[in-house]
């Protein structure tokens, strides 16, 4: 029996605390139980903020792993499933699903370049091997293809566990094609910190959040802030973190929300290649807008 989500709030897309060129355990757990603590809805390991595409297999099985028994059933785990062969994504899948994740996040296929043929095919093999729920994960500028609105409806319509979509193709025009096309009930989550308020305005649920590492109760209160309708809240949020959210992305994701995170003491500064080290002019405007959120003292 699938475990019932509903998908809404504020889901931190973890990062993968690291130390040696290993994985650092230690700085992981707490990094999860502060979310928790913090009031996030659920836990997103291995996806793109999480290096997922540098991790070795057993690294993967162990940061899902440790994410579904810090969790222990307080709040969902939707593992981070993203490869670009079809068959290894339904392995990928299966090993979630076997260390007790409760749903995915399932990635477009990279590098390829699929047609919205091969992009739906592609989601409902993944969707037929498994019977946990999925989140489709949008994000043209990382993967080279947008999934179109109608596809994302087509496989909403024929795939009974993909019920939701992380967005992040950083249109509000398609956001809400999504929520026109797609059936009563399907999700989305904003992919973007920054477009945060202006999706949930048109109708999405929540986000899979970068800040939220940093920030998570605060990432948590904007979205339920608005939720319930207490729109001026989630607006003077939004516009309180957008230069700390900002920060986070003059290098590429997660560049610099390793060093915050260093900053912060929350772990190493360590990243593994390609990705490299934040620059010196990077990092002192990442230092300043830390330290303008109250998140560094000196």
């Amino acid at each position: 029996m699938t475990r019932a989500i509903r998908f809404e709030g504020s889901y931190p897309a973890l990062i993968t605390p690291m130390r040696g060129g290993a994985l650092d355990e230690t700085a992981y757990r707490a990094l999860v139980c502060r979310q928790i603590q913090g009031g996030s809805a659920g836990l997103v390991p291995c996806g793109s903020t999480g290096e997922a595409a540098t991790l070795a297999p057993a690294e993967y099985k162990r940061l899902v792993q440790i994410a579904v028994e810090e969790a222990a059933g307080k709040i969902p785990v939707i593992a981070g499933v993203g490869t670009n062969a079809t068959w290894r994504a339904v392995e990928e899948a299966h090993v979630a699903a076997a260390l007790g994740a409760d749903a995915l996040l399932v990635l477009a296929p990279y590098y390829n370049k699929p047609t919205q043929e091969g992009l739906y095919r592609h989601f409902k093999e993944v969707a037929g091997a498994v019977r946990l729920p999925i989140v489709v994960y949008n994000i043209p500028g990382r993967t080279a293809v947008n999934i179109q609105p109608s596809t994302i409806a087509r496989m909403a319509k024929d795939c009974g566990n993909i019920v939701a979509v992380k967005e992040a193709a950083g249109s509000l025009d398609q956001v809400s094609e999504i929520l026109t096309l797609c059936p009563a009930g399907f999700t989305v989550l904003s992919g973007d910190d920054s477009l945060t308020l202006p999706m949930l305005s048109v109708g999405a649920r929540g986000v899979i959040s970068v800040v939220a590492n940093l920030i998570p109760k605060d990432t948590a209160r904007l979205c339920s802030s608005y939720l319930r309708g207490d729109t001026e809240k989630a607006r003077k949020l939004h516009l309180e973190m957008f230069p700390l959210v900002k920060s986070l992305f003059i290098e590429t994701n997660p560049i610099p929300l390793k060093a915050a995170a260093a900053m912060m003491g929350l772990c190493a500064e360590e990243i593994r290649l390609p990705l490299t080290p934040i620059s010196a002019e990077s990092r002192t405007k990442l230092r300043a807008a830390l330290k303008s959120y109250g998140l560094l003292r000196r």
